[in-house]
């Protein structure tokens, strides 16, 4: 299991020009469908936790506390301060316990007693788990030669444009390199500024759940 330690960045006309001039490398372009999930009472996500289905994939992203060697010194700070920290897990079963776990409204009568983890969706509707965003999204990969960073574009196809610095860190590992690495990373790329950057779910939310958006921001997920 790892870490992923992200920042997001704007992506405009000039990042592509600006990644060049750092002596970034293109290692491909790919699309995917992103499709999230949670019940009525958006039991997950407001506990910062993000089911998502992609390219036929499952995986279930949990909020990580901040390792306390990031508050040693007052610039490693303001970095952690713009990056984003998560566990993805990918392995099913697991996914599907740790889900029950979170989920409170499950019907009892409805579980088959030492069922088997279910391959398919059907587990999805015994604990009243809906899809409630699905967006596709373009994504241009680069590596530097610092090793381990990686930078994404993307472009959603509900026409929001972000980038991302991304470090993967094993669990259990410090994270302050990783903070470190996106620092640097940043600073080859001009990026100013201390406010983080919306990344694509906050934006499909904003406009398309302001509902469920205003819940996230007053529990501070967003």
């Amino acid at each position: 299991m790892s870490v992923e330690v992200e920042r997001k960045f704007v992506s405009n006309a000039d990042t592509l020009k600006s990644l060049e001039e750092i002596g970034a490398v293109c290692v491909g372009q790919r699309q995917f469908r992103d499709q999230y999930f949670d019940n009525p009472k958006f039991d997950l996500t407001l506990r910062d936790m993000w089911l998502r289905k992609r390219k036929g994939c499952w995986e279930l992203k949990c909020p990580t506390t901040a390792n306390g060697t990031e508050e040693s010194s007052g610039e490693p700070s303001k970095a952690a301060a713009m990056c984003s920290r998560y566990r993805e897990i990918t392995d099913l079963p697991e996914i599907q316990q740790r889900v029950k776990e979170v989920i409170k409204d499950i019907c009892e009568d409805r579980e088959t007693e030492a069922s088997p983890p279910q391959e398919d969706e059907s587990w999805l509707g015994k604990i009243n788990l809906v899809c409630f965003a699905d967006f596709t999204t373009v994504r241009q990969s680069f590596t530097l030669e610092e090793k381990g960073v990686q930078i994404d574009l993307d472009q959603a196809d509900f026409g929001y444009h972000v980038g991302e610095i991304e470090v993967l860190v094993p669990e259990g590992e410090d994270v302050q390199s990783a903070l470190e690495k996106i620092e640097r990373t940043a600073g080859k790329l001009g990026l100013t500024g201390d406010q983080k950057v919306e990344g694509k779910m906050s934006v499909y939310l904003r406009r398309n759940h302001p509902e469920h958006y205003a819940n996230l921001l007053s529990k501070h997920v967003l």
